[in-house]
């Protein structure tokens, strides 16, 4: 029978889960367990105590993470449009891993060395895969698609949504319409496109933030 732990014991570890929700979040899963101690204001030792392999501690910050994932894509499975499912599934998993830079290792990091998420993980790829399937037997989407080329277009514009979240939170959107209207192949015409596009100096500035980018077209043809 495990012993519950003392009072001090149990709030650093809530202290310790807290703080490795927070950096994870922030900055992925990364992040070690030395720097977790010094957010969670706790010795090193302590968190080695109470988390003395790194895996456990990841399990037991993402398993939520997890199950919210599967809620989606299970709910995206269930939905009684075909497309719509579609749609919802790959935008709501952009969502989360903007919003959660842990998650978003989680879903496209190399985890092979925490087996139980990995394993997680791969249960709900069956569940995304009928998703694409049942679109494609509808006849909405194109049939020469896998579910690697949607995990594409989540990577990159989950990049985009994370390097454009402080200035412009919604451009990836504008963005995976774009997409879709190349999956689909039931559309009348263009699918009207959310938000608007980015300027010449707001691109600028985003090429600011990476190297080798610059704006397209020469000066003079700039507004």
């Amino acid at each position: 029978m495990t012993r519950p732990l003392r009072a001090d014991a149990e709030r650093n570890r809530e202290r310790i889960l807290l703080a490795a929700d927070e950096l994870f979040t922030r900055r992925g899963l990364d992040v070690g367990l030395d720097e977790i101690a010094r957010h969670a204001g706790v010795g090193t030792g302590t968190v080695y105590r109470r988390f003395p392999d790194k895996a456990v501690l990841i399990r037991a910050v993402v398993d939520n993470r997890l199950d919210r994932l599967r809620g989606l894509v299970e709910l995206a499975a269930e939905h009684p449009d075909p497309w719509a499912g579609l749609v919802l599934m790959v935008e709501s998993t952009i969502e989360l891993q903007v919003a959660d830079r842990g998650l978003k290792d989680v879903i496209f990091g190399q985890v092979g060395a925490w087996e139980t998420i990995r394993e997680r993980r791969e249960q709900i790829l069956p569940i995304a895969a009928g998703v694409l399937r049942r679109a494609q037997e509808a006849g909405v989407v194109r049939p020469d698609i896998e579910l690697t080329d949607l995990a594409l277009f989540q990577l990159v514009l989950g990049q985009l949504g994370t390097l454009t979240a402080d200035t412009h939170p919604d451009v990836w959107r504008r963005q995976l319409h774009l997409l879709l209207d190349g999956l689909r192949t039931d559309r009348a015409g263009p699918t009207p496109l959310p938000g608007d596009p980015l300027s010449f100096a707001d691109f600028e500035h985003l090429c600011g933030q990476r190297p080798h980018c610059h704006a397209p077209g020469p000066d003079v043809n700039r507004p």
